[in-house]
C-alpha cells in the first residue's frame, strides 16, 4: 500500500480512465526508474479494475490500456517530453518527480510530484522559532515533493499559533500547488508561470493570474493588498535544487530560510546562490561585446518556445549581430566546442534548467532573460531576476515595430573583475594581461583570432583560449588557423613506442 500511496496508483488510474486515454506514456527521471515495472504492473490492474466496473454499468465493452515507459529525456526530467511520447501516439503523458509544471504545446499532462518523508512536528517547530524571532510574516514555499504534507503542517501552525484561518494570514500563508493536470493551450502566453504580480490575461480560470498573485515552480499564492514579496520572510521546506535556487535568484530582496528535512536542520547561509547572481551579471556584460550568438533550443515541449526562438532572432537580429539556431540535446561543453565562432550561446528552456554553470564552457551561456539586459537599449539591471523565459520575452514597443532596438555596448572588464569565479580548478578571465601573465601565444586552442579571449585554465596550467572577431560564420572559418595538438614540447626527437592493451574489451589480458 505504501508504493501505491507513494505513486499515487489510484488517483493516476481513476483519472485515465475517466478521460478515456488507451494511450499512455509514462515519464520517469533516472532516479525512479528502477519503479517504472510495478507502477505499470500496479496501473494495468487498477485500470482493468475499473474499466470493468465503468463497462458494466454502461453496458460497454472493455477497451486494452496500454502504457509505455519513456526514459533518459532529450532535455530535463522535469519538462514533459511531449516528442518521445508524440513517437508512440500517446493521448497523454503522466510524469513523475521533480517538476517545473511548464505548459505543454500538444499532449496533457498529469503530474504525480511523489511524496518525501518529514517530521511534521519539527518543521513546525523550527518555523515558530522564526515566526517569534522576525517581526515579518512568513510565506512558506516548498519542493512539490513535500506537498502532501502541507494541509498538516497548516492545521498544526493553526493550532499551536491559537489562530483562526482568517487571521493565520497576518503571521504566516502557505502557498499552494499550481495545478496537478495541465492542458495544452492554445496562445503560448497563457498559462504560464509568473514569479511576480501579474495583470489580469488569460482565459483558463486555474491558471489565470489575478492582481497580486504570484506563480513559481508549480507553486501559486495571493498577497493582501498593498504586501510585497519582500515583505516576508521566504521559509523553504525541501533541498537544496534548481526549484530552491530559482526561488533565491528570483526573490533575491527577501530573507530567506531553508529547511532540510532529511537532515531536520536549518539553513540560513546562501552566499553561494548570491554569488551566482553576481556572475550572472558579468556574464549578460561579457554577452554585449558578442558578435555571433548561438540559440540553444533547451525544450521542444514548453509552450512558447518557438515564439521565443524569433523574439530572440529579431531582437539580435536589431542588434546588428549574427545567430545561429542550435537543437543538440542536453548542452555540455564537449557539444558546444564545435561551434567556436559563437561568442556567446542563449539557452531557451524552463526556469529549474536555464541556468547552467558555463565555467567549463568555451563561450558564455546565458537566459533569454539575460540576452534581453544585454541586447535591448537602455536596459539596467534593476536586481530583479526571471527565470522563466515566459515572464520576459514579449517586449514590444510601438515606436520600433514591435521590437525594442537593441544597442551595442562595451564595458570594460575591470568594473566587473570582482565578479570573477574561482572554482574547482579553473578560473575565468576577461583578459590574460590584466591578470598578471604574459601572453606567450603558445595556447592549446585549435582557433586563433585576433580579440578577447574567454579562458579555461587546468590543472596544467595550460590555457585554453577561445577568440573571434569575424561578424559571421563563414567569415570566422576562413580567418581560422589551425596549430595542432602538440605546442609546447620542445624535444623534438623521436619517442619510444609503448605497447597498449590487447584482447576484446570485455576482459583485455593482463587484467
Amino acid at each position: 500500500m505504501e508504493f501505491e500511496s507513494r505513486y499515487e496508483i489510484n488517483r493516476t488510474a481513476e483519472f485515465i480512465i475517466s478521460k478515456t486515454f488507451t494511450r499512455i506514456a509514462l515519464q520517469f527521471p533516472d532516479e525512479l526508474l528502477k519503479d517504472s515495472t510495478k507502477v505499470v504492473s500496479a496501473l494495468k490492474s487498477k485500470t482493468r479494475l475499473l474499466m470493468k466496473e465503468r463497462n458494466s454499468e454502461r453496458g460497454e465493452d472493455d477497451r486494452e490500456v496500454r502504457f509505455f515507459v519513456m526514459a533518459d529525456t532529450t532535455y530535463g526530467s522535469c519538462c514533459i517530453d511531449e516528442v518521445g511520447a508524440l513517437h508512440i501516439d500517446s493521448q497523454c503523458v503522466v510524469h513523475y518527480g521533480q517538476t517545473c509544471l511548464s505548459p505543454t504545446s500538444v499532449l496533457p499532462a498529469f503530474f504525480v510530484f511523489g511524496k518525501a518523508s518529514i517530521n511534521v512536528s519539527s518543521c513546525v517547530k523550527h518555523l515558530l522559532d522564526h515566526v517569534a524571532k522576525s517581526d515579518k510574516p512568513v510565506m512558506v514555499l516548498y519542493g512539490l515533493d513535500y506537498a502532501h504534507v502541507i494541509p498538516c503542517i497548516r492545521e498544526e501552525l493553526m493550532e499551536e499559533l491559537g489562530l483562526s484561518k482568517a487571521e493565520s494570514h497576518l503571521k504566516f500563508s502557505v502557498a499552494d500547488v499550481l495545478c496537478s493536470f495541465i492542458s495544452p493551450t492554445k496562445d503560448p502566453r497563457e498559462s504560464m508561470e509568473h514569479p511576480g504580480p501579474s495583470g489580469k490575461s488569460g482565459s483558463n480560470d486555474s491558471l489565470s493570474p489575478s492582481s497580486g498573485n504570484y506563480r513559481l515552480g508549480g507553486l501559486t499564492w495571493d498577497l493582501p493588498e498593498g504586501n510585497k514579496i519582500e515583505d516576508y520572510l521566504l521559509f523553504w521546506i525541501g533541498s537544496d535544487n534548481s526549484a530552491f535556487a530559482n526561488v533565491v535568484l528570483t526573490f533575491n530582496g527577501c530573507d530567506v530560510v531553508r529547511y532540510d528535512a532529511e537532515e531536520d536542520s536549518l539553513v540560513t547561509e546562501f552566499t553561494q546562490q548570491r554569488r551566482i547572481l553576481k556572475r550572472r551579471y558579468y556574464l549578460v556584460e561579457k554577452a554585449k561585446d558578442a558578435n555571433i550568438i548561438g540559440i540553444l533550443v533547451g525544450t521542444l515541449g514548453v509552450a512558447g518556445y518557438l515564439h521565443m526562438i524569433h523574439h530572440m532572432q529579431a531582437l539580435i537580429s536589431a542588434a546588428g549581430k549574427k545567430s545561429y539556431t542550435l537543437a543538440m540535446g542536453r548542452p555540455n561543453p564537449a557539444k558546444l566546442a564545435n561551434f567556436p565562432e559563437c561568442d556567446v550561446f542563449i539557452y531557451i528552456s524552463c526556469a529549474q534548467t536555464a541556468l547552467l554553470d558555463s565555467k567549463e564552457f568555451m563561450a558564455p551561456v546565458i537566459t533569454p532573460f539575460e540576452a534581453k539586459l544585454a541586447f535591448s537599449r537602455g536596459s539596467e539591471w534593476t536586481g530583479a531576476y526571471l527565470m522563466h523565459f515566459q515572464d520576459g520575452g514579449y517586449v514590444e514597443d510601438h515606436n520600433t515595430s514591435g521590437i525594442i532596438e537593441a544597442q551595442y555596448i562595451f564595458q570594460s572588464a575591470n568594473a566587473i573583475s570582482d565578479s570573477v569565479s574561482f572554482t574547482n580548478s579553473y578560473f575565468l578571465a576577461a583578459d590574460p594581461a590584466k591578470n598578471g601573465e604574459e601572453d606567450t601565444g603558445e595556447t592549446m586552442a585549435l582557433v586563433q583570432a585576433a580579440e578577447k579571449a574567454l579562458q579555461l585554465r587546468g590543472k596544467d596550467h595550460n590555457p585554453l583560449t577561445k577568440q573571434t572577431a569575424a561578424k559571421s560564420g563563414p567569415e570566422y572559418f576562413l580567418n581560422r588557423g589551425y596549430r595542432g595538438l602538440e605546442l609546447n614540447s620542445d624535444n623534438t626527437s623521436p619517442e619510444p613506442f609503448i605497447v597498449g592493451r590487447s584482447g576484446k574489451a570485455s576482459g583485455y589480458r593482463h587484467e
